[in-house]
């Protein structure tokens, strides 16, 4: 799977990592925790992703979205490449000034505007896929995927889908029953074996990734955030993910069995 995401090298540096001196997977399995289900978070994470520039992310919703506004320059660039079609056959004819007399047959109408004009639309439609109301959603596509993704992996601000790994992770040791004197040493073992490092480029201690969580998670994922009115919503979207992994890898699984 990791050769088909084109993350090979993030997966067998993980599991140089993890099956080392730390030992974070044999953790994982000590307290009855799924492992394929922590590798199914870690994958999702090194797939590459597409972000807008450095200064163009969203900080809150009255930022300009620039996957909306891409869309909007792009559709309006193919409607003005349409319309431009009569001085484009003019320039790309073999002979403009040529009468098209008898000994000349007619000029066949290019269509490279109308690729291009198609290309640009595509591309819009893409980009604009991306925005959305609650920041800039960006859904990752797997190859292949039998159910689209319940929950946003990532969104355009930083560090956003570095907390959404440590949020899924730490859900699932707390649904095996682990409290949080035990579920954060493993959760910041695993984040250093998948690459996930501090400001300064070392590994999180458990206490540090703790803080580091509570003080940004609720900034990002604000629909997330647990409040008395609707205490499950962080629960609810840990089970939908954990539900879809379910599903996927039995699917995956009846397909190499076949």
């Amino acid at each position: 799977m990791g050769r088909c995401l084109q993350v090979e090298d993030r997966v067998e540096a993980f599991f140089r990592r993890a099956l080392g001196v730390s030992q974070a997977l044999a953790g994982v399995a000590q307290v009855d925790g799924e492992v394929e289900y922590v590798l199914f978070v870690l994958v999702r994470y090194w797939i590459p992703v597409v972000l807008p520039p450095p200064g163009r992310e969203r900080a809150s919703k009255s930022d300009p979205d620039y996957w909306l506004e891409s869309e909007q320059i792009l559709k309006a660039a193919a409607v003005r490449l349409r319309e431009l079609k009569p001085l484009i056959e003019l320039l790309t004819a073999a002979n403009p000034l040529s009468a098209g007399g008898p000994d000349h047959s007619p000029a066949r109408s290019p269509v490279v505007e109308v690729e291009l004009a198609n290309m640009l639309q595509g591309i819009a439609e893409s980009a604009g896929s991306y925005g959305g109301p609650d920041y800039t959603s960006v859904i990752k596509t797997f190859d292949p995927v039998p159910l689209r993704q319940t929950q946003p992996f990532k969104h355009n601000k930083k560090n956003s889908a570095e907390l959404w790994v440590v949020f899924l992770l730490r859900e699932h040791f707390r649904s095996v029953g682990l409290g949080k004197d035990r579920y954060w040493p493993l959760v910041a073992g695993l984040c250093a074996a998948a690459g996930i490092t501090n400001p300064n480029g070392q590994p999180y201690g458990p206490d540090e990734l703790k803080s580091w969580w509570q003080k940004n998670w609720p900034r990002t994922y604000t629909q997330l955030e647990q409040t008395q009115a609707a205490p499950d919503l962080s629960g609810a979207a840990y089970q939908q993910d954990f539900d879809w992994f379910v599903s996927w890898i039995e699917w995956q699984r009846q397909r190499l069995s076949e």
